[in-house]
């Protein structure tokens, strides 16, 4: 900050979450403690342990370890790697004024200890930045209220806010579009898919004061208002529009749909699995796939995009399928959240200083 070099920002960073290693037994409790969360399965206390404990963790934590396995880096997860380089780069580019620290919802470094870190640091104020571009009450909302459970404990809290989502902010969709930009060029797809992470339908909806516009329609998420302006959907297609219109591409030749579902509740679709399937009958021979609900490269993007789907794409008749990285650690991108960083403190800057 320029305004007042005594003040130290602390800033939190915060992502979903990763094992610990991809052993079946990390991966087993980092998918306990995940899918505990009754933001995560929104459904009865009773209801959501018989279906972890009874359903899920018998068999998917191999199953997950096995995925993992395919894409964990020699220093950790691919989530932990990128988020750390990103930390790196973003204290760099805030300078000493701000103190920058990573942490997961799920697993390790976990929020607390991250704000433990910001307290050691003596900071003034904190930034709460949960590293979701579209809101949803599952991971948004579960950070913050998290770290705001966490801060209650102590008996001297500092002044603290947040940002919120990103969807269409012009350093992030910027940051996509220069790493895609040649990438496209290169490999001239037949139609590019913008696979974001799914959720259930019902949560959707518990999003909408109105309780009648999101999912009422076909072209309900055309526009974000006050009616779904906290809608995930939504602010998936507001991503979508963004890119499209700073790619240059045509709508015809792309398409949204959403990856990862689980369970048999119904879930917001249309399913990449299934366009996956159809695109080839079409005629689409080359896919370029992105996954803008994703600020960082990890399992659903390099494994279940990277690896599976492609798998899936050439069994359905497609020729090649192309994974646009993630922002990770990119240069734009950096430079888009210590924007939002410093944009954020200064405006609390001015909030705690009288006129």
């Amino acid at each position: 900050m320029t305004r007042d070099a005594r003040r130290r920002v602390g800033v939190l960073l915060i992502n979903l979450g990763t094992p610990e290693s991809p052993s079946t037994g990390d991966v087993r409790r980092y998918l306990r403690e995940f899918l505990s969360d009754p933001r995560v399965i929104d459904t009865h206390p009773l209801g959501r342990w018989l279906l972890l404990n009874a359903v899920i963790l018998p068999t998917r934590p191999a199953r997950s370890a096995a995925a993992y396995q395919k894409v964990w880096m020699e220093a950790g997860s691919p989530l932990l790697v990128h988020g750390r380089a990103l930390v790196r780069a973003v204290a760099l580019e805030l300078g000493p004024d701000f103190v920058v620290e990573l942490a997961m919802r799920y697993g390790k470094p976990s929020i607390a200890s991250g704000l433990a870190r910001l307290r050691e640091a003596d900071v003034d104020e904190l930034i709460l930045f949960p590293l979701f571009p579209q809101y949803s009450a599952a991971a948004t909302a579960s950070a913050l209220a998290e770290a705001h459970q966490r801060l209650a404990a102590d008996w001297d809290v500092v002044p603290v806010s947040s940002l919120g989502a990103f969807c269409d902010h012009p350093g992030f969709i910027a940051a996509i579009a220069e790493i895609a930009e040649p990438a496209l060029a290169e490999f001239q797809p037949d139609h590019v898919l913008f696979s974001y992470h799914g959720l259930p339908e019902r949560q959707i909806r518990k999003s909408d004061p109105s309780g009648s516009h999101c999912l009422a329609s076909d072209d309900c998420c055309d526009a974000i208002g006050s009616t779904n302006r906290n809608c995930y959907r939504a602010q998936c297609h507001a991503t979508t529009r963004a890119l499209r219109e700073r790619l240059a591409l045509d709508s015809q030749r792309s398409s949204v749909s959403f990856q990862s579902r689980l369970g048999r509740t119904p879930w917001i679709q249309p399913f990449t699995d299934h366009l996956l399937d159809d695109l080839p009958k079409r005629g689409v021979k080359r896919l370029a796939v992105f996954c803008p609900s994703f600020v960082a490269d990890c399992l659903e993007t390099l494994e279940e995009i990277g690896i599976r789907a492609r798998e899936q794409w050439t069994a359905a008749g497609g020729e090649a399928l192309l994974l646009i990285p993630c922002p990770n650690a990119h240069p734009t991108w950096v430079k888009a959240v210590a924007d939002l960083v410093r944009t954020r403190a200064i405006a609390v800057h001015d909030e705690l200083t009288p006129s």
